[in-house]
């Protein structure tokens, strides 16, 4: 088996050293490809597909990587693969000129090229480009994968994701569609007058969510930094500014582990809007989520790992207590205190820890019991006050909040609050935070001075919410793992 594989990478060697005189004699002879700076492309590959009957006989510029090349005398055959999708050219001799046509059969599968031509039909009916001039555009000095085994490893997909890009159409539309469902994201916010902003990723205090953030050192000012791990409180502080209704795309970054759906940094998308509750946030995330879907999918019910998820049908609405009687038979509304719900968890084997209280245990609950049963579109309300610094308590039960998280094919799909406003209420949960931390717990949230400054100087009744935009972008798309909707996911370094 060594043996052989050395035999393989000395054929690899001798072909990339074959292809590296190529260049050179190209050069030699001063028709250096990386000289080109600019071809005029006038469509793509598909434009003359879809649109023949118009373009038969009319002069195209087309240009892309030459993914195939068969030879035949005085006239061969190539295929051009461009951004949406690949063309058919037919070069003869006698139509580019003999020293065009030595060059062009010394060419590589890789190379990528220029046709000008005309539209025209095979025999078999093959649209083609009959070609007037080929231009060498960029050499290939590498060797793409062979075709018909195409590049499966998906090690070296995530690492090399542009020849990944080249090799698998699927993952090339996968990622054509993301962009599709951002753009669409925005259209559909625009609409409803919200205002996209930028807030910083830079921060001395991270804070909005339930994670270890990365730290990091300002050398400018001698301080240390960290990167965010939320939109939120700048956000927040534009409500309070008058921007009523502002919404962020972009980059967050938590110290967690790598799994199918978590990625140390991810597109985490975040909205506010002023004089509305998490009630409104149900009704935007509903009417977004189901655009979405027939905008991009064509369709109010997609289809995930072979599922059918429907949204078309309104979300169902529950509380995260209720789900828990629904599938336990627990009913945490007449669990007294800390030690009964300890005691709950005990003898329903729930792992917490000493500093855990009712809310904690509660939440631990959901997640063991409930969160694998949550299929089709379902917002789970009313989380304990416990878990929920930021958010305002329930008039009718100050021991839950309103808040809601969406659960699609047993996902968190987003997370939402009416917003807490109050300064006074906020600065106590941060305290209990900064003791939660002192206790042990890394994630905890820390007092943010400015942040309760901006709260005094008066915050309006706020719905916000907060959303995964790679997770939707997996259901959309039908992805099994973060890493693939990710064009660059976060990888070991092979050198380590």
């Amino acid at each position: 088996m060594a043996e052989q594989k050395n035999v393989q990478e000395q054929d690899v060697n001798q072909l990339l050293k074959v292809r590296r005189e190529k260049l050179e004699n190209l050069q030699a002879e001063g028709k250096d490809p990386f000289q080109i700076t600019k071809y005029d492309v006038t469509c793509h590959s598909m434009d003359i597909k879809d649109n023949f009957d118009s373009m038969e006989g009319q002069e195209v510029s087309i240009a892309g990587r030459m993914m195939f090349k068969r030879v035949m005398g005085k006239a061969s055959f190539c295929n051009v693969q461009d951004l949406k999708g690949s063309i058919q050219a037919y070069v003869a001799r006698d139509e580019i000129g003999e020293d065009s046509y030595k060059d062009f059969k010394k060419y590589d599968v890789g190379d990528i090229l220029g046709i000008k031509g005309k539209v025209f039909k095979t025999k078999t009916g093959e649209i083609s480009v009959h070609a007037e001039s080929v231009t060498l555009l960029a050499k290939s000095l590498q060797i793409l994968p062979e075709k018909y085994h195409g590049l499966t490893d998906t090690d070296t997909r995530y690492r090399q994701r542009y020849v990944d890009l080249i090799m698998n159409e699927d993952v090339k539309a996968t990622f054509v569609k993301r962009s599709k469902i951002i753009k669409e994201i925005r259209n559909f916010l625009d609409d409803r007058g919200f205002m996209e902003v930028e807030t910083p990723m830079l921060v001395s205090n991270a804070g909005g969510a339930a994670a270890r953030p990365f730290d990091t050192h300002y050398n400018a000012l001698n301080e240390d930094v960290k990167l965010r791990i939320s939109l939120e409180l700048y956000l927040k502080r534009l409500i309070v500014g008058g921007l009523e209704r502002v919404y962020e795309i972009g980059r967050v970054f938590r110290n967690e582990g790598v799994d199918t759906r978590h990625n140390p940094e991810f597109t985490l998308m975040e909205l506010y809007q002023a004089y509305t509750d998490y009630e409104g946030m149900m009704e935007l995330t509903e009417s977004m989520f189901r655009y979405l879907a027939e905008t991009v999918c064509g369709t109010s019910k997609i289809t995930y790992n072979g599922m059918e998820i429907d949204f078309g049908k309104p979300f169902e609405r529950i509380t995260m207590n209720d789900c828990i009687k629904k599938y336990t038979g627990i009913d945490f509304d007449t669990v007294a205190d800390d030690a009964a719900a300890k005691a709950l968890a005990d003898e329903h084997h729930v792992e917490y820890e000493d500093r855990h209280t009712k809310g904690d245990i509660i939440n631990l609950f959901f997640e063991e019991f409930c969160e694998e049963k949550l299929i089709q579109p379902t917002f789970v309300m009313d989380h304990p006050l416990a878990i929920s610094p930021l958010t305002k308590k329930k008039p009718s039960d100050p021991e839950k909040v309103e808040r809601f998280e969406l659960f699609i094919n047993t996902w968190e799909m987003c997370n939402a609050y009416s917003e807490l406003n109050d300064p006074i209420d906020q600065r106590e949960r941060f305290a209990a935070q900064d003791a939660a931390f002192a206790a042990g717990d890394e994630e905890a949230n820390h007092t943010d001075e400015d942040f309760l400054n901006a709260l005094a100087v008066g915050m309006p009744p706020t719905g916000g919410i907060g959303y995964g935009i790679d997770r939707l972008v997996m259901l959309l798309t039908d992805s099994p793992a973060i890493r693939d909707v990710l064009l660059f996911p976060t990888m070991k370094s092979l050198d380590k």
